[in-house]
């Protein structure tokens, strides 16, 4: 049976990590390479990292900078941020990238993500899903969650599906930052729509929260950043707290 994932997210804003509360990301708490090697020592499965300012600004991904943060990783890493190109996903899994997250491009060149699952393999392609509540029901948005885009996330999430995404990073933009919960009707909707992993962020307060996420709302991995970022919850102990409760989770020996 595969095992469930814990990846701590890190939202990466020049020169340092940032947290806010529904894409607000304002807060600064610290920079890239010491929460990485934190991470390294605390039993993540995979780590996430995305530059929530390239895409708005119109820049490439650092190539540079990531290559630093690839080194120092232990476990596999996720880059987003920037990503409009072919070219662009071949520089990055050249420096040290396991996966890339791919997100405003989708929209304007969906072919993108065939492009890259043919060249690449699916395996790399993360399809990410930033979706806001609009009266009862829901919309997706680019750009850092500063575009709507008139999609539905779960018709969205099937057209991903079907152009070759190897999973869903999906974000409940609501959530984001809040420690109140996971939008599990958002996240419940998606997974009973694809047959691919969703990864459920947006919103994790507790160990409980994420145990919802995977038991009600069908997720196959937990994406957090704030309960690590703001409490004393490990990663550890949300496996550990899994664990007893019968979900399957990779645990130190």
């Amino acid at each position: 049976m595969l095992k469930t994932r814990i990846i701590p997210t890190l939202l990466w804003k020049h020169p340092g990590l940032v947290k806010g509360v529904g894409f607000d990301s304002w807060r600064r708490v610290g920079t890239v390479l010491p929460a990485i090697k934190v991470y390294n020592m605390r039993d993540v499965d995979e780590l996430i990292i995305v530059d929530i300012t390239a895409t708005k600004e119109d820049a490439e991904p650092e190539f540079e900078e990531i290559a630093e943060f690839t080194q120092e990783s232990f476990v596999p890493m996720t880059v987003g941020g920037g990503v409009r190109e072919l070219d662009h996903f071949k520089k990055l899994l050249r420096v040290g990238a396991d996966k890339i997250a791919i997100n405003s491009a989708c929209y304007d060149t969906p072919d993108l993500v065939t492009q890259a699952a043919n060249r690449f393999g699916a395996q790399c392609v993360v399809a990410s899903i930033d979706a806001f509540k609009k009266g009862d029901s829901y919309e997706c948005s680019s750009h850092s969650g500063t575009r709507p885009q008139d999609r539905d996330p779960v018709t969205w999430a099937r057209e991903l599906e079907k152009l070759g995404a190897g999973e869903i990073l999906l974000t409940a933009i609501d959530q984001d930052g809040t420690m109140n919960g996971y939008d599990l009707e958002l996240l419940r909707q998606v997974t009973e729509a694809v047959s691919i992993p969703v990864i459920a962020s947006g919103g994790a307060g507790s160990y409980a929260d994420m145990l919802s996420a995977l038991k009600d709302g069908g997720a196959s991995a937990i994406a957090a950043a704030s309960i690590f970022h703001f409490t004393e919850l490990t990663p550890l102990g949300a496996k550990e707290h899994l664990a007893a409760s019968g979900i399957p989770v990779r645990l130190p020996s």
